[in-house]
């Protein structure tokens, strides 16, 4: 049995604990503000209450398998999982709409012919068999194995199997996300639905590989979810999974050094000056916190993947309504942007932010545990913005309230009162500078979009959570605390679930 402290209370972080804890280790959770859960962050007032992160939950099956690792209890018997349908409401900039079926290809495919016009469904569902067959070459490299050591056969295939489109009199391939919705789908609307994917988590689909087309596949294969109550609750039933296998937590405890001997971990050092001995350390950190704490150069190598820097970071704002949900409203509605250029003009710095007006994802949940009685609403509003102090203020939650207008008629004449989320609650909730949020793993690209191993130089130590591999998203957070269990117990020789 070793001691292992774990550094954050992220959900990668909780995941990683759980499992360790199941196979007899002694593990301490030591996080810097005075909760769990990470982005999982709920707000509450006047009987409203709202997550002020994720609202959504994708393949729910890695949390599945945490509950089964973990626990006789199954995932179902701890929180109120249901499936979202229509998985989405999308607006688009032309006016027309289209709600779109959960899981179900057949469904989906009718409902964009009959949206967008006859061809249209046919195109999305042709891409979608491509998407899976670049999800079938990834999903295990990506999802269920440590980065491979020679992660560059990651970084230069792309697994992808584009459409051959003439142009110019040559045969060209798409190779970014940009480029499918130009030769592959040709539908500025149907290029919106996928490039939303990609701007959900402020990447840019122009420079964006083709192997992001998993993102839309991964929902459209697995089905979107929510957990009654918020997914807060989701975070609130793994710490108490944690707590039942008698991990121990400590708050408002910071952690400023990771102490070492001779190329090996020996344990961390708190604020107040104590240490905790420890064989192994795992970091739920941001790169710039690790590197804080332990000196990234010193423990990551030459020709390994590069800590990525978060670009993108996401606005947040909370709307308190009288009147009723009306009946049959869709979970989530996507408002796509007027103006894509200027959108992605504001999003990568090259134009100012008060240039364009963003994509605004309007989720109005059909849960009376959000609503102090019927007779009320709970909607949350987000929109990505530059990870940067000046990228969100009043002004732009305003625009994003105008933005929703399309989707809720009246809302305006509704609304008792709302709050802003902004990057700088973000970075205090995750520690992450500027309140970066980071996007997932994703193949080609020569790399860029891959994170870093999560184990490192330093003997003992491993990294867990968004900022390492695989990545960001709900369902890679719980799979990088199953592959660094997976190393601590066994080895260096484990290869991932089977």
């Amino acid at each position: 049995m070793a001691r292992i402290a774990v550094i954050g209370a992220g959900m990668g972080a909780m995941a990683a604990a759980a499992r360790l804890a199941v196979a007899g280790h002694r593990v301490t959770v030591y996080e810097r503000t005075r909760t769990y859960g990470g982005a999982l962050r709920r707000f509450e007032r006047d009987g409203f209450a709202f997550d002020t992160g994720p609202g959504l939950l994708p393949l729910p099956a890695v949390w599945r398998d945490l509950f089964v690792k973990t626990g006789k209890e199954p995932l179902e018997e701890c929180v109120d999982l249901v499936q979202v349908d229509p998985s989405s409401r999308h607006l688009f900039a032309d006016g027309t709409e289209v709600a779109v079926p959960n899981a179900s290809r057949a469904g989906v495919v009718a409902a964009l012919d009959e949206a967008l016009g006859r061809g249209a469904g046919q195109r999305w569902g042709d891409f979608l068999v491509r998407a899976r067959e670049a999800w079938d070459r990834t999903r295990r490299p990506l999802l269920e194995e440590p980065l491979w050591p020679d992660w560059g056969v990651l970084a230069e295939r792309e697994p992808y199997p584009a459409v051959p489109h003439k142009r110019l009199l040559r045969t060209r391939r798409a190779g970014t996300l940009a480029e499918i919705g130009a030769w592959e789908l040709r539908d500025a609307r149907l290029t919106a639905l996928l490039e939303s994917h990609a701007l959900a988590y402020g990447l840019d689909p122009r420079d964006t590989p083709a192997s992001a087309a998993v993102l839309p596949y991964m929902e459209h294969a697995f089905g979107t979810w929510y957990v009654r109550g918020g997914l807060r609750e989701l975070a609130r039933a793994v710490h108490e999974r944690c707590l039942a296998r008698r991990v121990g937590f400590r708050f408002g405890a910071e952690v400023t050094g990771i102490t070492e001997k001779d190329g090996k971990v020996t344990g961390v050092e708190l604020a107040d000056g104590t240490v905790a001995e420890a064989e192994y350390v795992v970091a739920g950190v941001a790169p710039e916190v690790l590197d804080r704490l332990a000196g990234g150069a010193a423990v990551r190598g030459a020709g390994e993947v590069p800590p990525r820097r978060g670009t993108a970071s996401r606005l947040t704002v909370l709307l308190a309504l009288r009147g009723a949900r009306p009946a049959g409203t869709a979970h989530r509605t996507v408002v796509h942007a007027p103006d894509r250029e200027a959108e992605l003009a504001a999003l990568s710095g090259a134009a100012p932010r008060a240039a364009a007006r963003p994509t605004v994802t309007v989720l109005r949940p059909d849960d009376p545990r959000l609503v102090p009685d019927a007779e009320h609403e709970a909607v949350t509003l987000t929109a990505v913005v530059p990870a940067r102090p000046d990228a969100a203020g009043p002004e732009h939650a305003e625009e994003l309230i105008t933005a929703a207008e399309r989707a809720l008629p009246g809302l305006r004449d509704r609304l008792l009162w709302h709050e802003v989320r902004t990057p700088a609650d973000i970075a205090e909730a995750t520690g992450a500078a500027r309140g970066a949020v980071p996007p997932p793993a994703l193949a080609a690209a020569g790399g860029r979009l891959l994170h870093p191993s999560n184990g490192t130089r330093l003997g003992g130590l491993f990294t867990v959570g968004g900022w390492s591999h695989p990545g960001g998203g709900l369902p890679h957070a719980g799979m990088s605390g199953a592959l660094v269990a997976g190393l601590i117990v066994e080895g260096p020789g484990f290869r991932g679930s089977q």
